[in-house]
């Protein structure tokens, strides 16, 4: 028998983007701590085997399949979660893809998979989660982002743009729901090691294990601080490096991401 924790942190989580990388260790995480966590992706058989793979821990993980692009599917997840698990008391919106941009070879269907899935996604999931969180007057709601959009980065002229757009959507959430008593967290994670970052064919500085980040990832959302970011000597770099002119930024950043 699992050990119960009779007070976990969140009740009720819903992760998107849950199938693999950050998403799929934070909800094994989370159902550690005791939560009840609905995974959502849009591979079933991953989300099958990570419901499994939760079966001993305090918590437990239900799958849930969705794909968020799809405005209609996410109605309808949201109202099975609410009526089998209640209103979450967090959301964490990590569903994203990164597709690398050669610059020389620019197609717009790259920026247009990217913006749908990673802006709209998010967008989409707001609309379905915010109204019960309003009308309860609390919640928690974490929008996975990037250091990609600080400032522009090698092969990130699509992903940075969308997670650039993220990150001034959530200035704005902060503010704006925080009066509805929601807290809105943006999550801004270097070079992870995940398969998305296995598509860089670049030096990644800091390069972190996905355990480590999500250990940090969790420790945040128990605080009521707006960003979360790991790891923090490379974030804390990039915040520095957005203050540069860009005289002396392009040429920095050229040189110590440029491929051998």
């Amino acid at each position: 028998m699992p050990l119960m924790i009779k007070n976990p942190p969140f009740p009720v989580a819903w992760i998107t983007g849950a199938s693999t990388g950050i998403g799929r260790a934070l909800a094994l995480r989370l159902a550690a701590e005791g939560c009840t966590v609905a995974a959502s992706a849009r591979s079933a058989d991953a989300l099958k085997s990570l419901e499994q793979e939760a079966e001993t821990l305090a918590g437990r993980i239900v799958a849930v399949s969705l794909d968020v692009t799809d405005s209609a599917a996410i109605e309808q997840a949201c109202a099975r979660i609410v009526a089998d698990l209640g209103v979450p008391d967090l959301c964490v919106l990590n569903a994203g893809a990164y597709i690398p941009v050669d610059a020389k070879c620019l197609k717009a269907e790259d920026f247009r998979i990217q913006f749908n899935l990673n802006v709209m996604g998010t967008v989409r999931m707001l609309e379905a989660v915010i109204p019960g969180m309003v009308e309860r007057k609390s919640g928690r709601i974490a929008i996975v982002a990037s250091i990609s959009g600080y400032r522009g980065l090698r092969t990130a002229s699509a992903y940075g743009a969308t997670k650039a757009a993220l990150i001034n959507m959530c200035e704005a959430l902060r503010m704006e729901l925080g009066d509805a008593g929601i807290t809105v967290q943006l999550v801004n994670p270097g070079f992870i090691k995940t398969p998305l970052t296995d598509k860089n064919d670049f030096p990644m500085p800091f390069l972190m294990p996905v355990d480590k980040a999500v250990d940090q990832f969790y420790r945040g959302l128990l605080t009521n601080r707006f960003e979360i970011t790991f790891p923090k000597r490379f974030t804390w770099m990039l915040k520095f490096a957005r203050l540069l002119p860009y005289a002396l930024y392009l040429p920095l950043l050229n040189r110590s991401t440029k491929a051998d």
